[in-house]
This record gives C-alpha cells, structure tokens and sequence, in this order.
C-alpha cells in the first residue's frame, strides 16, 4: 500500500508524520511519499541566519491556546526547543493619527475586559467610548446566516473600535478586508459571547475572572500563548522532514494531475512520470489543489479555485539599537488602513524572543500587502524597502540606515475567508467524501494559524487511512 501527500508545507508534513506514526500504531505496512513542488520543505515557515540575527522570513510563533501544533512538539520531542514571548513587554502599539499609541491594558482583539485603561486611552473620543459602553445595553441580535468582521463590531461596539483597532489587529492576522471577513469562520467566540450573554464585553468580563488574570494585563493578542524555538522556526520543520524515511521526502516535484483508476489513484508529475497510489492527501493552497483535480471532478475544481487568496511581504530591518529613540517597551505594532501608510505592521522581534539579534542591535519584521494593500505589494524591491525603512523611521525615531534589509514575498499565500466560507468548505468536504482515498488539507479550509494547519494535516490522515482499511477490510 502506498500514501502519497502532496505539498510540503507544515500541512503536508504533519500529515505524512500523523501517517507513519499510524502506521507505527496500528502495525500496519505502507509507504508515505511526500512530494513538494519546490527546493525545500516548510512553505511560508523558514528561518535564517546573518551577522548574528536569527530571522524569520515566515511565521515567527505558533498559539499554545490551539493544541495541535503543541501536542505535535511534545510527539516528536521538541517541547525543550521551546520559548515563550518576554514577560517584560507584553502589549501592543497602535498608530493613531501619526504616531504610537498604546493598546489599553486589557484589550484583546476586539474588545475591553477592563474599563479604566479604555476611559484614559487617546486612541478613543469620548462619544467612541460611549458608543462601546453601549455594547452592555444593546439587545442581541439572533442571526442565522454569516456575518462579516465589519458588521458585527460596528453594531456591537462601533464604527471606532473597528477602524482604530479591531481591522489592524484582525488584518494582522488575516490579511483581510473586515468588509467580507466572515466572523464565524474565524472569531466565533466572540458571537457566540453576543448568543450567551447578550454583550461582548459582559462575556470578556466572565472570562477574566474565568481564567488568569495575567492574560488580561496584556494587549492587543494574548501574548503569554505565543512561543517559538530557540533556534527559530525552521526547527519544527527539520524535525518532521527528518523523521520521514529515507527517500520518502521528493523536492522538484511538481504534481501535474490526478485521476482515478479500476485499482486506487495514479499521480502524474512534472518529469512525465506517475505513481499509482492507495491514497491521495492534497495539501498544497486550494487554488493549486483546484487544478489537480480539474479532470477529475470540475465541480470540486471549481469550489476550490472560488476560495480568494492575499498576497503579502516580509521586510526584516536591523538597526542599531542606539539610533532609535523609541523604547521598544512592547511587541510591535499594527497600522489601521485609515492611516494611509504601506506598513500594515511591525513586530520588533529581538524585543518579543530572545536570541534574535546580537547585543546593541535590533531586529524588526514589516508586513506590507494583503488584500486592504494589494498594490503595494506589486512595487519593486528596492521600493518597497524604502517604504517600509521611512515609514517605521518616522514612526520610532530611527536615525540610521538599517544594518541590512532582507525581503521576502508570500505570493497568494493567505487564504481569505469570506462570509459564507463555513457553508462553502462544508459543500466541498460533501464532494470530496464521494473520491474515496481522496483528503483535503491545508489553511485554506478551517484555520489559517500553524496549531490550525497541523490539525489539518493530522485529521486528513487519520480520515483517509481509515478509508482505505476500510475499503480494504482490513
């Protein structure tokens, strides 16, 4: 019996890795191949090193709140890797009206949990505060159907905590316009708190006093559920490569289609070449997922290939930590699209994990792009270096010219969940029930997080090992 999963980022690895530790399980005998289209495994998550900085020109942490991607390290023996963000500087800037502001103590993505920090916030007029204390008073609203990101704040808390704060943080995240951003498929919490207790803030409040108190201190995300490898990223994904079998990881691979045969699958690949396979796990973005499966069903294709992607960019900068005059005492901070700037973001990351930078240096990462910015995506190199150098420049006092600048693009690499997108993924998993040996997995479907992608990877393997046993009587 052979398994074959095709991409090789954290979804593709973790469900090849969830496929041999079944096979370990159960007794049973097959083979796994991983086939990835490019030169390495890992995706967007890749880490590198330069003149003492350890950078991340992907994803820099993972959320502990999500299990998977946890339970996963401690599996393979990496929860010693492991480290938390600084204790020390546990909140979040804003730009507002040209320069930082603090996130108040205690607001986590949407809404308050505490009540002073939002009475002395700048970032707020005294008729946005009112307007958020309505929140407690205002009926709930018992909507069937989907509702966008934008809608929800905006009649909930207001059209200020959306602008000001809720669309920078949330865009962060998901490169999103919060105009279309489905809030079930991505922050169901927060409806479920309207359903329950009539009031976001009334269910922020039950839940600090529900959990410790400590998270509640901090500001914009929960900070204290993030962590990261001492030696970066790229940790976790040399660790699953390296516990596949030898020769079981193929680099250059590039799968052309996939079809259905009397006996299993055949997968054809870029030099000509196919395999006949049991099982097929197809991890790579649902766009390219869209074209493997064209022949074989176009009516999955054409599901797929309606999911919409974001385009955005890394830019890591390394400054002398004399020619800031910023004290850095924070995280980063999030750039609201009323603001006007091409930065959407910027985490001063030898601030949020130790280890990053060499003493007297700092290393700060900017995000430019996403589906708010789609244009200053497309500027060339140089100037969309420039953007960001001038921008943060301004923003945190910077008198130098940066140690070095390192960009790196993640074309139509976010998938972007729209109001509707919880329906649209369900009528894709009905179709694709009907391909046995046939698993879908990837961001695209249900979490855009690392912790989400593992889980992905993982149940796709689980789901399609039990198919084929299944079929097979085994």
């Amino acid at each position: 019996m052979r398994i074959i999963v095709i991409g090789g980022g954290i979804s593709g690895l973790s469900a090849a890795n969830r496929l041999l530790e079944l096979r370990s399980e159960k007794n049973l005998s097959f083979e796994v191949i991983l086939l990835e289209g490019s030169g390495r495994a890992g995706g967007t998550i890749s880490t590198r090193y330069l003149d003492g900085f350890l950078i991340e020109e992907g994803p820099d942490s993972f959320i502990t709140a999500k299990p998977w991607a946890l339970s996963l390290c401690r599996r393979i023996g990496l929860d010693s890797e492991l480290i938390p963000t600084n204790e020390a500087y546990r909140n979040t800037f804003v730009v507002h009206q040209g320069r930082l502001v603090s996130i108040p103590e205690g607001f986590l993505m949407l809404a308050p949990t505490r009540f002073l920090p939002v009475l002395k916030s700048p970032l707020f007029s005294w008729r946005g505060k009112l307007r958020m204390a309505l929140d407690l008073a205002l009926p709930r609203e018992r909507k069937s159907d989907d509702e966008s990101l934008s809608s929800f704040i905006t009649r909930r808390l207001g059209r200020e905590v959306l602008e000001r704060l809720a669309q920078p943080l949330i865009s962060g995240i998901y490169t999103a316009d919060p105009e279309k951003l489905s809030l079930r498929a991505t922050m169901p919490q927060f409806l479920e708190m309207e359903e329950k207790h009539g009031s976001v803030i009334k269910g922020m409040l039950l839940g600090k006093r529900a959990k410790n108190r400590d998270h509640y201190k901090e500001s914009g995300a929960r900070y204290s559920i993030f962590v990261s490898f001492k030696e970066g990223m790229q940790t976790l994904v040399d660790a699953l490569s390296a516990r596949l079998p030898k020769d079981a990881l193929r680099l250059n691979q590039i799968v052309k289609r996939v079809v259905m045969t009397a006996e299993g699958w055949r997968v054809f690949t870029n030099d000509c070449a196919w395999l006949d396979v049991d099982g097929i796990i197809i991890a790579t973005p649902a766009y390219q997922a869209a074209a493997l499966v064209e022949g074989l069903d176009p009516l999955l294709a054409e599901d797929l290939s309606k999911i919409q992607y974001s385009s955005s960019a890394v830019i890591n900068l390394a400054y002398k930590r004399n020619e800031i005059s910023h004290p850095l005492d924070g995280f980063g901070f999030v750039v609201p699209i009323i603001e006007k700037l091409n930065v959407i973001a910027c985490s001063f990351s030898s601030v949020k994990f130790p280890g990053r930078a060499p003493a007297g240096s700092v290393l700060l990462r900017c995000f430019v792009g996403g589906a708010l910015n789609p244009e200053v995506y497309e500027l060339d190199d140089s100037r969309l270096i420039n953007t960001a150098h001038k921008e943060i420049c301004s923003l945190l006092g910077i008198k130098g010219e940066p140690l070095f600048a390192l960009l790196n693009r993640h074309p139509q690499s976010m998938p972007q969940y729209h109001v509707g997108h919880l329906k649209h993924i369900a009528q894709i998993n009905s179709t694709v029930s009907k391909h046995k040996g046939l698993a879908l997995a990837g961001n695209a479907y249900n979490g855009v997080g690392i912790p989400d992608c593992v889980r992905s990877g993982e149940e796709a393997a689980e789901a399609l090992l039990s198919q084929i046993l299944s079929k097979d009587g085994s």
